[in-house]
């Protein structure tokens, strides 16, 4: 029973960070549709990239994850599509999806715009049996597929002005059946794709003629798990580099600095010093996310 409940709380629990099944980022905001498919087309540029985390460093099986992503603005139609592909690593179980976001902008008389958005998302949910079967035995969780293929969806909604913007998203509102089990017991509890909830906002300072300050926060809330917070603020430069601290509620501090290049090409790095549960254990469990974006004009 005690093997039962180890392996149940890898499929069904194991993500990147605080349990969450979908992965986030410490540059969160600088990724599109990461958490908000109405943000397809709503950045100041089109854009496409790639980024790279790792956390919990020096431990065995620490998640790790690469992403690429993109998001670009039809302004004709007022219409934004977006999406991103990712690999996601944690001990013996690995995600690899695709979302794809389309989002209608919905200029206000202020010029401010309200945008709605829709997503579709594809997941091969897979489990490495081999790196179990040793510890495990015949545990009944593993005797099936190693490998599911599941499909979701989601919604967000998001208003921008010149100053600030604010957001509402779900994801997973299917709640696709991840069932790797095959024995005969009865079970009160079952893997699935459980739903997320996403609630973000910023707002631009501009301190003078070069400097602006950006304030950001992110919530994000599902069922049976710790509701994750993220705050932080990003300060940019004469739009050539900028810096940023952040903090996620119960589990660590994050420091970022980047640089925009020719305002085409954009790199970021980000150090997570992780300071529950893991540092209880392990001094060097820190996080690390490098990014690479490339940036073009929306007309």
């Amino acid at each position: 029973m005690k093997q039962y409940i180890i392996l149940s709380v890898f499929i069904i629990a194991a993500g990147v960070g605080y349990s969450q099944q979908l992965q986030t980022s410490a540059m969160y905001e600088m990724q599109g549709v990461l958490h908000n498919p109405s943000m397809a087309g709503m950045q100041e540029q089109n854009m496409v990239g790639v980024s790279y985390r790792s956390q919990w460093n020096d431990i065995s099986g620490a998640p790790k994850t690469i992403t690429a992503f993109g998001s670009i603005n039809l302004p004709k139609h007022q219409i934004g599509l977006g999406g991103y592909l990712y690999n996601d690593k944690t001990g013996p179980t690995s995600r690899t999806g695709v979302q794809l976001a389309m989002a209608k902008h919905i200029v206000m008389l202020t010029g401010n715009t309200l945008s709605l958005g829709i997503e579709a998302r594809l997941m091969q949910y897979s489990l490495d049996k081999a790196k179990l079967v040793q510890t495990l035995g015949s545990d009944p969780v593993i005797g099936g597929s190693d490998n599911r293929m599941k499909f979701d969806a989601g919604f967000g909604i998001s208003y921008t002005t010149p100053k600030f913007q604010v957001g509402a998203s779900v994801s997973q509102l299917v709640q696709s059946k991840l069932d790797f089990y095959t024995g005969n017991l009865t079970r009160s509890e079952e893997g699935r794709l459980y739903r997320h909830y996403y609630l973000h906002a910023n707002y631009k300072w501009k301190v003078d003629e070069s400097t602006t300050i950006t304030p950001n926060m992110m919530v994000i809330y599902l069922p049976n798990a710790p509701t994750d917070m993220i705050v932080g603020a990003r300060v940019e430069h004469n739009s050539a580099f900028w810096w940023g601290l952040g903090y996620r509620a119960r589990q660590s501090y994050m420091l970022s600095a980047g640089v925009h290049i020719n305002k085409k090409i954009t790199l970021g790095y980000s150090f997570e010093d992780y300071i529950s549960p893991i540092s209880t254990f392990d001094g060097n469990a820190n996080g690390h996310e490098l990014l690479l974006r490339y940036n073009w004009s929306k007309n």
